[in-house]
């Protein structure tokens, strides 16, 4: 316990957090802070302290998981909270390297995404069953960040504009031929039809998604104007008008950055336009923790600005706006977060204990990424040609505002 017990001394200066080891010691940390919740929490056996030493988040992550981290007073919310807001990354002094250790050679490795492997780790996350998606998503099945207007949008309304900020970065015009990278349950693809009158073809590696995506389209009775093909990017042919890529390209791996934009520049006609909206860490590139690679997102990686755009310009696409989302996933994932708490007798149900407790720390995890941490959301919008554009950005508000207005 002595080397948890440093380095939590040093590590939690706002909130309070009380350890209590198996043999009945109290460790305390911190100070009273009226913003968060006081946490104790409380070790079956002696090996716990040792493990989150050794890693943080995967050794904290499995000891909640098989129940030998046991939360006395406060939630899996409230401990992820007490420990990283006295680490925020514009206060941090990059000095304390405690909550960044793992394995960075195996990190490195993982990323490397060959098309079997992509799907393989496609198909752990997504393949599970869209029963749990049901219970948390949106009824349009949205998996990524909302456009939240204000803090007190609903889920629904978020997601919604959502789709019309991204369809009015796109500047659809009617007839238009539009490849979707990573559709998900097929959600966008289908919005983009109705509003835009354009044809869809929307592609993902998982199977699951595929057969949703497919009977959603059949019926809307569009299936002969929006597609659907399980097949990796890489292997896709043809011209597209416009492209749009949604929470994919955090599966893509840096090994794959410029594979992925030479593809795109490939497929985009000449007068084309592209819109990239992927998860991006502020600062300098990073790794993916040890407990998102081994149970959330196997091969997956979030980017810097830096890299994304280090990538892309090595294909003569040309970046032609790029927009900060800061606080939006975070409102997004405490939507998720508050459906999974209440629907958690039904997913213990279907699944077990263990399960709900590695999605609670997932999405709680996930959630003060993007108010404490690195993260955010870039969307990058991209063309060929310099001139495939109107001069100013006031065709992105009319749009948006002509579809916030009819869109349903």
């Amino acid at each position: 316990m002595w080397l948890l017990d440093k380095a939590l001394g040093r590590l939690i200066r706002t909130g309070e957090l009380t350890i209590v080891d198996h043999d009945g010691k109290a460790y305390r940390y911190g100070t009273p802070d009226p913003a968060l919740n006081p946490v104790t929490v409380r070790f079956t056996d002696a090996r716990v302290a040792g493990e989150i030493a050794r890693d943080p988040g995967l050794g904290a992550a499995e000891a909640l998981m098989d129940g030998r981290l046991v939360l006395e007073q406060g939630d899996i919310l409230d401990l992820i909270l007490v420990i990283r807001r006295s680490n925020r990354w514009e206060d941090r002094s990059g000095k304390d390297k405690f909550l960044k250790k793992g394995g960075k050679l195996k990190n490195a490795w993982d990323r490397f995404n060959w098309q079997r492997r992509s799907k393989q780790n496609v198909a752990h996350h997504y393949d599970i069953g869209n029963q749990l998606y049901e219970l948390f998503l949106d009824a349009d099945m949205q998996y990524s960040c909302g456009y939240h207007v204000a803090p007190g949008v609903t889920l629904e309304q978020a997601q919604l504009d959502k789709k019309a900020h991204i369809a009015a970065k796109l500047n659809l015009k009617p007839g238009n031929r539009v490849l979707d990278i990573g559709c998900g349950w097929g959600g966008m693809a289908l919005y983009l039809n109705r509003v835009a009158g354009v044809e869809v073809l929307g592609i993902t590696l998982s199977e699951e998604q595929i057969r949703t995506a497919r009977a959603r389209a059949e019926a809307a009775g569009v299936a002969d104007k929006v597609k659907f093909e399980l097949i990796d990017y890489r292997d896709v042919e043809g011209q597209f008008d416009r492209i749009v890529s949604v929470g994919m390209f955090e599966h893509v791996g840096p090994p794959q950055f410029e594979t992925f934009f030479q593809k795109c520049r490939d497929l985009l006609a000449p007068d084309g336009v592209m819109l990239l909206h992927t998860i991006g860490r502020m600062g300098k590139p990073g790794t993916t923790d040890a407990f998102t690679q081994k149970y959330i997102f196997p091969g997956g990686y979030i980017p810097s600005l830096s890299e994304i755009v280090g990538a892309s310009e090595q294909t003569r696409l040309i970046m032609t706006d790029c927009e900060t989302l800061r606080f939006h996933y975070y409102y997004t994932i405490r939507h998720w977060y508050d459906r999974v708490t209440e629907n958690a007798e039904e997913i213990v149900r279907r699944y077990d204990e263990r399960f709900l407790r590695l999605w609670l720390f997932y999405l709680a995890g996930a959630m003060t990424m993007f108010t404490e941490t690195s993260m955010v959301n870039y969307q990058l919008q991209y063309t060929r040609r310099r001139d495939a554009l109107p001069m100013t950005r006031d065709y992105m508000f009319e749009a948006e505002a002509k579809l916030r207005g009819t869109s349903s």
